[in-house]
């Protein structure tokens, strides 16, 4: 059996459902659940429901707004709207909507089918109140987002996640208040195209392009320093870059402070620690790597690493940041490399009256195990004999230690290459 379609509602439908007296039947509090509040004299929506300020109506199946009275009455302070996960279709009904709630600060569109539509100038004016909007897997166009941005004059916060661009167009007006730009998820791999987001939005400070596969910065440094002159952090998480010149002309970005830079190819061979010693070094004035702040002792000891990592490279492959750090620090030797696994197997002598035998002792053996061993050696049971550790390079200042317990282990001697075995018979 086929399903039918389901039919599209109003944004008045939606809110008069979800907020109904029923649902809401009195103030909780200042700020929660939903207020009654008084309506003009002979209005047709004459105590009717107002919302609260915060709004979500996510996954409500709406196509349209309604009525116009009704959306301004029961919107009259709503300053955040979510309308992510609905079938609104047309830019018309949408301007509709924002149009009657004057103090609109958030607008989350997401997930609503807007691909190829167009938006109107004159539209577009109703959206002007807005700081900050959501538009993630709408697939709007570029034409579309500069129409909006050109009316919205204070615009702080753009998210454009998942929309499958590939390019960036670049419009005749600039949008210089925004802030903050998500454009995570999409298909922005060549720099020519990411560099015109510095064109379009001049003040940006966070530029948040992860999953972008970008596979290089191709841009001299004083072209960098003019295109983002604002930005202080920038997210190229699971990006394409896979050369140490890339992650240099970070750099340039004059006040750049905090980096995300994790699942990139370049940084695949090494270690964590690695990567962040690395990392560390290559950015100075980062204070912020991948969401961990920088310490000062931290910087130290990546710089010094840095120095001793490229000791064996060619002087023609040194990079540039190691003169720097070398200028600073010296030419750092190597670090002394110190096994502290513990021993297994030491190499002892074993005396038994006049007799001497060189014995390959392992050390998680018990003393008893090792009683055992020697029966052959001395041609007495276990019980017969009485077994002395003497730590040779004490000499013979200390009195042989007795190896008197059965189930202590050999290695709790602290016994070490060269140390003696002695071996007495026991008396009757």
């Amino acid at each position: 059996m086929e399903s039918e379609e389901t039919e599209g509602r109003t944004l008045v439908q939606v809110i008069s459902e979800k907020y109904s007296p029923e649902n809401f039947p009195y103030c909780r509090g200042p700020g929660v659940g939903v207020v009654i509040r008084s309506s003009p004299q002979g209005s047709p929506v004459k105590d009717r429901l107002n919302l609260p300020s915060i709004l979500v109506l996510d996954s409500c199946g709406i196509t349209e707004a309604g009525d116009d009275e009704e959306v301004a009455t029961f919107c009259a302070h709503v300053v955040e709207l979510d309308l992510s996960y609905n079938q609104l279709k047309d830019w018309g009904e949408i301007s509709k909507i924002v149009s009657n709630i004057p103090n609109l600060d958030f607008l989350n569109l997401s997930m609503n089918p807007l691909r190829g539509l167009s938006l109107e100038p004159g539209a577009a004016e109703a959206f002007s109140g807005l700081r900050r909007l959501v538009l993630n897997n709408t697939h709007v166009t570029w034409d579309v987002v500069h129409t909006l941005t050109r009316e919205i004059l204070e615009l702080e916060q753009l998210f454009l996640c998942l929309n499958e661009y590939e390019s960036v167009s670049v419009p005749s007006i600039p949008c210089p208040s925004l802030r903050l730009l998500h454009i995570t998820d999409n298909h922005l791999q060549d720099w020519a195209e990411v560099r015109k987001l510095g064109l379009i939005y001049p003040g940006l400070a966070s530029l948040i392009l992860a999953n972008n596969s970008l596979s290089s910065i191709h841009e001299p440094e004083d072209s960098l320093q003019r295109l983002f002159p604002n930005l202080r952090s920038i997210n190229l998480h699971n990006s394409g870059l896979c050369c140490w010149e890339d992650i240099e002309k970070l750099n340039s970005f004059p006040k750049l402070q905090e980096v995300r830079l994790m699942g990139i190819p370049l940084l695949q061979p090494y270690s964590d620690q690695e990567r962040r010693y690395l990392m560390v070094a290559q950015l100075p004035r980062v204070t912020v790597l991948n969401g961990s702040v920088v310490t000062n002792g931290e910087r130290e000891d990546a710089e010094r690493f840095f120095i001793r990592y490229h000791l064996d490279c060619p002087e023609d492959e040194l990079p540039q940041r190691y003169h720097t750090l070398v200028a600073r620090y010296g030419r750092l030797a190597p670090l002394a490399e110190v096994d502290l696994r513990p021993l297994c197997h030491v190499q002892v002598e074993v005396r038994f009256g006049d007799q001497t035998e060189p014995l390959e002792l392992r050390l998680d053996q018990t003393v008893a195990d090792l009683k055992k061993h020697l029966r052959a050696m001395v041609q007495l049971p276990p019980k017969m004999i009485r077994v002395y550790y003497i730590d040779r390079q004490l000499g013979y200042s200390l009195e042989p230690q007795e190896m008197k317990y059965g189930a202590r282990a050999l290695h709790s001697y602290s016994i070490r290459d060269g140390d003696e075995i002695l071996v007495v018979p026991k008396t009757q």
